[in-house]
């Protein structure tokens, strides 16, 4: 099978490999500063975008697929790849793959491919990447406080797919887990599997209870209303994505040390998780 990959983190740089591993004739754009692409035999090097394209059916783009101002995101190179780069030739024979797509993006996208999808609204790759998420936070866990998690008391904000398997991690090391949610069946759940229920409407004051506070609700959960009622040496992790759920500007202020948590999965582990995309392309490929 003929597959180009295009800019990317070190996920895709693992993908790529993997790819090529696999017998697939892969073609890629946008990672010259990445030496393991570089010195890979297997893998074809492309020095424009179009030829990138052209070669393959299967295109494959960054993930998160691009900033604010419609550029690729590309960690392995200098090269400035735009939305408009990729549709100044109309290419309704391929199917692009990416993640994290603006939807204002998609909508361009749609109008000059086959297909679009964006694989992070994949389900199985969502499950798949919550256990990465969550040992990512025990790591940015243990690399920002100066005691052990054993006996800590952790707040985990949102008890959806990330939120439970947060939870599960953190108790499996003995610390002590706290859950927030809205709905009278999540917290029937978080009492089920063990751990502590509180209501998200009525934190505040029982804030002061908690060392470690994770959020996992993209919408704004966590401002300085909420934050004066927390410890001093609180850890605030957000792993939600953009808009998140904790003020950044509010926990500066505060003098708060928070961690904004992105792209774990990409971070603590590009192998694991190159492979788990891999994994759900070759299923889309099968159903498609």
């Amino acid at each position: 099978m003929k597959i180009s990959v295009i800019g990317g983190d070190l996920r895709l740089v693992k993908l790529a490999i993997s790819l090529a591993e696999d017998k697939n004739e892969v073609y890629t754009f946008g990672m010259e500063n990445s030496n393991e692409i570089e010195n890979n035999k297997e893998i074809v090097k492309c020095r424009r975008l179009e030829e990138t394209i052209e070669h393959s059916k299967i295109i494959i783009c960054s993930i998160p697929f691009s900033n604010d101002t419609g550029e690729l995101y590309t960690a392995y190179s200098e090269k400035n790849i735009t939305i408009d780069d990729l549709i100044r030739n109309k290419h309704k024979d391929k199917i692009l793959i990416a993640g994290n797509i603006e939807e204002k993006f998609k909508k361009i996208l749609d109008d000059n491919y086959e297909k679009v999808i964006d694989i992070m609204k994949m389900e199985e790759l969502v499950i798949l990447n919550t256990i990465a998420t969550a040992e990512g936070a025990i790591d940015v866990a243990i690399k920002n406080t100066d005691t052990i998690l054993h006996g800590s008391n952790v707040l985990i904000l949102g008890f959806g797919r990330v939120g439970k398997i947060v939870a599960t991690k953190f108790n499996q090391l003995a610390a002590k887990v706290t859950c927030a949610a809205r709905k009278n069946t999540d917290l029937a759940w978080i009492e089920a599997m063990g751990f502590t229920p509180k209501n998200l409407y009525d934190l505040k004051e029982n804030l002061k209870d908690f060392d470690i506070i994770i959020n996992t609700i993209p919408q704004m959960i966590i401002d300085k209303e909420e934050m004066q009622y927390m410890k001093e040496n609180v850890l605030l992790i957000d792993l939600a994505s953009s808009p998140g759920g904790i003020n950044t500007d509010d926990a500066k202020e505060m003098n708060l040390k928070f961690v904004w948590a992105l792209a774990l999965p990409g971070k603590v582990a590009p192998v694991t998780s190159a492979e788990f995309i891999k994994k759900t392309i070759y299923d889309l490929i099968d159903d498609l």
